[in-house]
């Protein structure tokens, strides 16, 4: 079986709205589509990224909580999606009282970390979506991840928190994951027809320079109807603006890994 130089990222943003979970399945989902192997783990416990590839997060299978705190091995948590190269650990409801179980284990930063360590090399790229929050369950996955896409929509305030979440990923670095880097900033729900949309692609160029993707996900419909369905956006109508979207932003990501 071929080994993989592993690249872990997540998708990360502790405003909530703003396309994190959107974007993590259908980054994963055209990462598959390129027949790259890929994992999805669903670290948000409200289980939106399992539902989004059609996975019930209330089934009796394991999930990523029983990885961190119950210690089991990762591997006996993978589940397969219906696309062929993209596999899912999924999220649980009981991740949201993980955060406190968390904060009386030992070296409790690291327990993503260590877990990843057995799967390495099975996959090219891990993607991650992150709880809309800076507790220990994302100070968990900065530690673990080479890199973060954090998702900015087009809307007022759109940069608000973001000094929060770039102190965070500071704090990480000096302590805790030196590697950590930010991979790239999404500019999503934007419509060229409004002029808030083009100040906020403005703002947040200046800000975060050459990190911003060239690729725009533009606020569409289809995006939005895709997850109660249960299918990432090129199974539920691969010819909308949504698709052509996270064709081109994979892509990029893709280009700008060599």
């Amino acid at each position: 079986m071929k080994s993989f130089n592993t690249k872990t990222i997540a998708l990360s943003n502790q405003k909530g709205g703003v396309g994190k979970t959107t974007s993590a399945v259908n980054i994963a989902a055209f990462l598959a589509i390129t027949e790259t192997p890929t994992l999805l783990i669903d670290m948000d416990p409200q289980a939106n990224a399992s539902i989004g590839v059609g996975v019930d997060s209330q089934s009796k299978n394991k999930s990523i909580y029983d990885v961190l705190i119950n210690k089991k091995n990762i591997n006996d948590c993978i589940r397969k999606t219906e696309i062929e190269y993209l596999d899912i650990i999924p999220s649980s409801s009981n991740l949201a009282g993980a955060e406190i179980e968390l904060v009386s284990m030992f070296t409790r930063e690291s327990i993503l970390k260590e877990a990843l360590k057995n799967v390495y090399g099975k996959y090219k790229y891990i993607i991650i979506d992150s709880p809309p929050s800076l507790g220990l369950l994302t100070v968990n996955i900065f530690t673990a991840v080479d890199s973060l896409i954090i998702p900015i929509q087009c809307e007022y305030y759109a940069l608000e928190g973001l000094s929060q979440l770039l102190n965070t990923v500071r704090l990480i670095q000096n302590n805790l994951n030196k590697k950590l880097e930010i991979e790239g900033v999404l500019i999503t729900m934007y419509d060229s027809r409004l002029n808030l949309s083009n100040q906020v692609v403005n703002e947040v160029k200046q800000y975060f320079g050459e990190k911003v993707y060239k690729t725009l996900i533009h606020r569409n419909v289809k995006l939005s109807e895709s997850p109660s369905f249960g299918k990432p956006i090129m199974l539920y109508d691969a010819s909308s603006t949504g698709s052509q979207n996270y064709m081109n932003l994979v892509s990029e990501i893709l280009n700008l890994n060599g």
